[in-house]
């Protein structure tokens, strides 16, 4: 079906407040909300509550306190057959006795669903997913993708308001990823509202309309993609989005209205920013892809800038990131070609510049 662009802003899913304990571990007020036709990305570390948080969601574990909503209605203490929520599992978890095809019949013909119209369906869903071929076969027989594929379609079958996700592409190969990754994306540009949980950055920016960042079984930042990249809202999440120049220190206002930050390191660290965060105690954070190198002392607008020693060069998907040892540790993103035509060598002295407006503070 096409996306309802009348439907655009609708909430489809609302957690408020969600907690559980278990044991020593605890998910502890958990709030979201996911618009209908959004694909919502879920990241977090391994061990911080993610599928816990999940399998309160389907009614698997009853929550201690809290509220789950799903397009409209209160379905916290519902049974799990009555919510209208889709669930793939990381490892599939197809049943191994059936075919795909039974598979993928199994929850309309527990609903009673006639027999015409669950063939219909199988038939419809199957050629969907690139299946069609496979529905004779069983689960055993199937390569991971082709796994993948099927538990998408009998997550379907039963036409989900919502369509959760656990760790969907950590189990595939990289082919295989591409090509789910591909699906999920047709899938939600068809209307499905996705809640997809991962520890993968990079899957998440590729996939996500909305990112939430969870740590310590809560919920710490909700926002797009960029917006988390560029305004992380901790040191937690800079770090764990992949910004590598990350510095602790204090924030101080100059006479003339400019910001100065200075690291809390033995060797002072400075850097001038046009924030408009209060002085005390202090994040700062750039991106590496704002720091631009030079092999001589440039003529440059950039309020910052150091003289460094290339300590290390590393390969990196987007050209290679160099770590310039300037008091502190400063890490720019730089093309190949960048890499050649300033002859970048460890050892090489740089001057590294960074724009004040690149320098994003985190308050205390």
């Amino acid at each position: 079906m096409s996306r309802d662009e009348n439907a655009a802003g609708r909430t489809m899913l609302e957690v408020d407040r969600l907690a559980k304990r278990l044991g020593e571990f605890s998910i502890s007020n958990v709030s979201f909300t996911i618009d209908e036709g959004e694909y919502f990305v879920l990241l977090g570390a391994s061990g911080t509550g993610k599928t816990v948080l999940l399998e309160t969601l389907t009614g698997v574990i009853q929550p201690d306190s809290g509220r789950v909503v799903l397009a409209g209605r209160d379905i916290t203490r519902e049974r799990m057959q009555r919510r209208k929520l889709g669930i793939v599992f990381q490892d599939q978890a197809l049943f191994p006795h059936m075919s795909v095809g039974r598979n993928i019949a199994y929850g309309p013909a527990s609903s009673g669903m006639k027999r015409s119209d669950i063939e219909k369906l199988v038939e419809s869903l199957a050629s969907g997913m690139g299946i069609g071929h496979l529905l004779d076969r069983g689960p055993a027989t199937l390569s991971s993708g082709e796994a993948q594929r099927s538990a998408l379609a009998r997550a379907l079958a039963m036409g989900p308001d919502c369509l959760l996700l656990d760790e969907p592409l950590s189990s595939l190969d990289s082919g295989a990823r591409v090509e789910i990754r591909t699906l999920l994306k047709k899938l939600n540009r068809g209307g499905m509202t996705m809640l997809h949980v991962t520890h993968d950055y990079e899957e998440a920016v590729a996939l996500a309309t909305k990112i939430g960042i969870m740590e310590n079984g809560t919920v710490v930042q909700v926002d797009t993609p960029q917006r988390i990249l560029t305004h992380p809202g901790s040191e937690f999440v800079a770090r764990f989005v992949g910004i590598r120049n990350v510095y602790r220190g204090r924030l101080r206002r100059e006479s003339d209205g400019t910001s100065l930050f200075e690291s809390g390191s033995e060797a002072p660290f400075r850097l001038e920013t046009l924030c408009e965060a209060i002085e005390g105690e202090a994040t700062a954070v750039v991106r590496s892809e704002d720091v631009t190198l030079s092999a001589y002392r440039p003529d440059t607008s950039a309020r910052n800038l150091f003289e460094g020693t290339v300590s290390e060069i590393v390969p990196a998907r987007r050209g290679a990131e160099v770590t310039i040892d300037a008091g502190a540790m400063i890490v720019a993103m730089v093309t190949e070609r960048s890499v050649e035509a300033l002859g970048l060598e460890r050892g090489n002295r740089v001057f590294a510049s960074i724009k004040a407006s690149a320098v994003r503070i985190i308050e205390g």
